[in-house]
Formats: structure tokens, C-alpha cells, sequence
């Protein structure tokens, strides 16, 4: 795939619905829904998966619109809904706030309301933008930061679109990823908006994916529905493996195209067979973590959301040190990121699956946000995770796929399930398998308790030696959950409180589809 980022925008083509006539662009210039040179001629072919095609010359296309053209028409609409909403007052969100569309018409030869451009005409619509500006607000995103993140560089596209057949861009400084999606997607987002960003006024520390934006391009009589969501995995920082876990053994290895990709995502059986010894993290981050997976679960199977996966990424510090020792400084990282930047929006989040580009070692265990672990040799790793996939509900077809599949596989490993069985393997999946607890050396103190003759039973399976570490100042026998440590990423901080069955029945209740009934929602008083 070209990188994109450098080229100068190209005209988009095609009229919005109504207008009165239809406006093209030369070949040359990029046009939506115009056949190309080599299309023409009949070759090269196009390649397709779902609406993304892409020929032989690395051109994308997005149902019949450049991928160049969507970039310019994405940054156009978005420059100016931001711009047009920092005139209006700020006030409480309400209910009706989340089902509000404008729509802004963007004539190439411009208007009162909007610039000339070098585009066809196209026709820019934005979902909920009160509501959104209000989460925006909460994560600690400016409008100036959100608008120079998205507007000042041309977007980048990543190559790496997954089996869903989208595109995805990420901004130039690394903060937000944009992902084309379905009409489906959109429309269950939208009803999700007032239960699910209730969760995160309450819990901000979480996996799940952030929304800050949600947009609809109309070029050509069709409609591409984009998101705006924070970018899981920095294209500064090299990650070494990668991982798409659901809990799943039926169909989940990756395939062998997928490894023919220069970072590729592998999935849960590759995992059990490259890390049969799990990722190691210390105690208090351990359950830190596994009380949020549990709290986010909640979440998911109150909306009866089901498939989603925890996308893993491993950055390997002692290799990127090995690595840049031999590179000599070939490869060094982003360093374009302001600094506060980074803790801003440092919490992890949905499904962007963004292929990352080789970055240069990371010095510090917390920059940038990652989560630091060890693997079975004792190997510093920094963890990059959050859940994705998550606009997908257990409708009728998923219940049909389960059905048809459980007949010929055994029906508890087939990755599409009830959302109440999905959520407790998933999580047993995460706490047992992909992650445990580093079991800390006892002190000769606490092993002078122990009574001759009395063996203490085992709490944790045996581990290689490298693991039993000794903190500063205090050490452990054994690893029963404790409160979280004092260091770690911001989505699993130490302050999350426990979550007890009493909580957890809250938050399912409140996070049922009835909070989608009428009435207004208050600001929280922190706000």
C-alpha cells in the first residue's frame, strides 16, 4: 500500500444526494466514482474485500471514492462541525442530544457557510455533536488539539484493514485513529451513546474503545460512515508481536496470508503456543487489570454485546535495546508528540486494529502508556491492550452461526456465543492464560511462621526462576489480589476501586438497553 501521507490531496468525486448536477474530475485528478485508466482497459482488476478495493497499483478506493479523496473531504467536514460547535454555548447533555444529525453541503465552489475547494461536491453529516464534544471534553481533548490532530498533516492510511474490508487512517501525530464502518455499526453506536458513556462518566479507568466523533461522507450517492476513536497502538513504539485474543480455540490461528505481512496479528492458538507461559505482571497490576476486564465484561453483556477481542500488543524492551544498538540510531521514535499529549490520551480503547511501523526502544517503562510485564525468560515488556469489536450484538444471524457451528465443532470453543458465556470465557480466558501473576520471593521472616512439619499449599503454578522477584521495601509469599500498585498505565490505575457482586449487579442493571429510554442526562458533577 502507498503511504498516503505525503501526497497532496486529491479532488473528490462525485455530487451529493439532490444536487442539481453532476460534477466531474479528470482521471488524473482522482475522481469518485470514475473509472480509472487501467480499470478501462480491463486490467489491472480490482481486488475487493467488502467495500475497500485496491488494484494492482495500490490505489484504494471506498465504495468507488479514493481513499485521497476521503482523507480531504474528512478533514473539510470535520474542520468545520468543530468550528461551527465552539460558537455554541456549553450546557448539560441531553437525551434528544444523542440522536441529532446535522448536515453541511460543501459546493466546490464554495459557500457562505463553507470554503471553496478543490473537491467535488460532497455533503458532510455529524452525528450527536453536542453529545460528543461532551465526551471529548471528559477524556481531556481540547477542540484546538482535536483539530490540529486530524486537520494540521494529511491523514496517514494504514495498510493492515483486517477481514472487515475498512479503511483505516490515523492522524499525524499518532492520537486517533479513523475507521470506516458499516451502516449497522453506525446505527447500534448511536444507540449505545447514553448507556455506554454513563459506564464511562462512572469508570473512566476501562479497556473498552473511546468514540470521539462519529461523521458520514455522501459522494457519488453512497454513504461512508467513519469513527474517530484513540489509537491503541503508537506507530512510534515497534511492537514486536501482536494479538487479536477472544478466548476461542475454533478457527483461531492466523492464517498463513496473515503471516506473510510484515506485523502480522495473530490470534488465541498462536498465543498458547509462543507464550504457553502467559505475560507476567506484578500482583497489584494483575488484579488491577483482571477487575477492569471483569467490569468492562459487564458492560458488554449488558447490551448483550458479544466477539470482541482484546488486541495485545508486545513491545519487547531488551530487544529493542538489542535492536538499536545494531540499527545505530537508524530507527529512532516519534518524538513529534508533545509530552502532555501523551498523558491525555494515554487511556487504551476500541478496536483499531492500526498495522504499527517500526519505531525505535522505548528507555522508561511508563512512556507511553504501556503496561509493563515480563515474559517466561524475564524479559522486560511493555503491553499495549484494549478491547475492540465491540458494535457487534448477538442478533439472529449470530445466533445461526453458533447454531450451525456448535453441530460440527464443540459449541464452547466456537468464538460466537451468548454474550453471557462469551463474557465469563473471555475473562477466564485473559486471567488464566494470557496473564498471571509474578509470585514474589518470600521473606525469611514470613517463612520462619510457617510451622515445622506444615507444607503451605501452592497459590500460583510454577514459574522460571527469572520471574521470583523481590520488590523494594516489602515481599510477598504469596499473590492474593490485593489494591493496585503505584505505577501502570491510566486505564487500570491503582485507584479503580474493587468491584464487588454488589457492584456488578449495579452496573449491568444501569447498563441495561432500558437506560436508552427518554430523558435527559446531567453533567457529572466532577465535570
Amino acid at each position: 500500500m502507498t503511504d498516503m501521507a505525503a501526497a497532496a490531496p486529491e479532488p473528490v468525486g462525485g455530487t451529493s444526494p439532490g444536487a442539481p448536477t453532476m460534477k466531474r474530475s479528470t482521471q488524473s485528478e482522482g475522481s469518485v466514482g470514475a473509472p480509472g485508466p487501467s480499470a478501462q482497459a480491463g486490467v489491472p482488476t480490482m481486488k475487493k474485500i467488502g467495500h475497500r478495493g485496491v488494484d494492482s497499483t495500490g490505489e484504494t478506493t471506498y465504495k468507488k471514492t479514493t481513499s485521497s479523496a476521503l482523507k480531504g473531504a474528512i478533514q473539510l467536514g470535520i474542520t468545520h462541525t468543530v468550528g461551527s460547535l465552539s460558537t455554541k454555548p456549553e450546557r448539560d447533555v441531553l437525551m434528544q442530544d444523542f440522536y441529532v444529525v446535522e448536515s453541511i453541503f460543501f459546493p466546490g465552489e464554495g459557500s457562505n457557510l463553507t470554503p471553496a475547494h478543490h473537491y467535488n461536491d460532497f455533503r458532510f453529516k455529524t452525528y450527536a455533536p453536542v453529545a460528543f464534544r461532551y465526551f471529548r471534553e471528559l477524556f481531556g481533548i481540547r477542540p484546538d488539539d482535536y483539530l490540529y490532530s486530524l486537520c494540521n498533516e494529511p491523514l496517514i492510511e494504514l495498510s493492515n484493514s483486517g477481514a472487515s474490508g475498512s479503511i483505516f487512517y490515523v492522524s499525524g501525530d499518532d492520537e486517533f485513529i479513523i475507521k470506516t464502518v458499516q451502516h449497522k455499526e453506525a446505527e447500534f453506536l448511536q444507540k449505545l451513546l447514553p448507556g455506554y458513556y454513563m459506564n464511562l462518566n462512572q469508570n473512566p479507568r476501562t479497556l473498552l474503545p473511546k468514540f470521539y466523533g462519529l461523521y458520514c461522507v455522501q459522494a457519488s450517492g453512497k454513504n461512508i460512515r467513519i469513527v474517530v476513536m484513540n489509537n491503541l497502538l503508537p506507530r512510534s513504539v515497534k511492537m514486536h508481536l501482536k494479538y487479536d485474543l477472544k478466548g476461542s480455540t475454533y478457527k483461531r490461528r492466523a492464517s498463513p496470508k496473515e503471516r506473510e505481512k510484515s506485523f502480522p496479528t495473530y490470534k488465541d492458538l498462536d498465543f498458547m503456543q509462543d507464550v504457553p507461559d502467559g505475560l507476567f505482571l506484578d500482583p497489584d497490576m494483575y488484579s488491577a487489570l483482571c477487575k477492569t476486564i471483569q467490569r468492562d465484561c459487564l458492560v458488554l453483556q449488558s447490551f448483550k454485546i458479544m466477539d470482541y477481542s482484546l488486541l495485545v500488543g508486545l513491545h519487547n524492551l531488551d530487544h529493542a535495546r538489542r535492536e538499536n544498538t545494531v540499527l545505530d540510531g537508524q530507527s529512532q521514535a516519534d518524538t513529534r508528540k508533545p509530552v502532555a499529549q501523551k498523558a491525555l490520551y494515554s487511556t487504551a480503547m476500541e478496536s483499531i486494529q492500526g498495522e504499527a511501523r517500526r519505531g525505535g526502544p522505548i528507555e522508561t517503562d511508563d512512556q507511553m502508556g504501556g503496561i509493563p510485564a515480563r515474559n517466561a525468560k524475564g524479559e522486560r515488556l511493555l503491553l499495549y491492550i484494549g478491547v475492540i469489536d465491540v458494535l457487534q450484538a448477538y442478533r439472529f444471524m449470530k445466533k445461526l452461526e453458533h447454531s450451525w457451528k456448535a453441530l460440527v465443532h464443540d459449541g464452547d470453543t466456537v468464538s460466537v456465543h451468548r454474550p453471557g458465556f462469551y463474557a465469563e470465557r473471555f475473562q477466564r480466558f485473559m486471567c488464566n492464560t494470557v496473564f498471571k501473576k509474578i509470585p514474589l520471593k518470600a521473606s525469611p521472616s514470613k517463612k520462619s511462621r510457617i510451622m515445622p512439619g506444615i507444607t503451605r499449599r501452592a497459590t500460583q503454578p510454577t514459574v522460571p526462576t527469572q520471574l521470583q522477584l523481590t520488590t523494594e521495601g516489602k515481599q510477598y509469599l504469596s499473590s492474593e489480589p490485593e489494591q493496585a500498585g503505584p505505577f501502570g498505565r491510566p486505564d487500570v490505575l491503582p485507584r479503580t476501586p474493587p468491584v464487588d457482586e454488589a457492584a456488578s449487579d449495579s452496573i449491568a442493571t444501569t447498563l441495561s438497553t432500558s437506560s436508552l429510554g427518554s430523558g435527559g442526562l446531567n453533567s457529572p458533577a466532577h465535570r
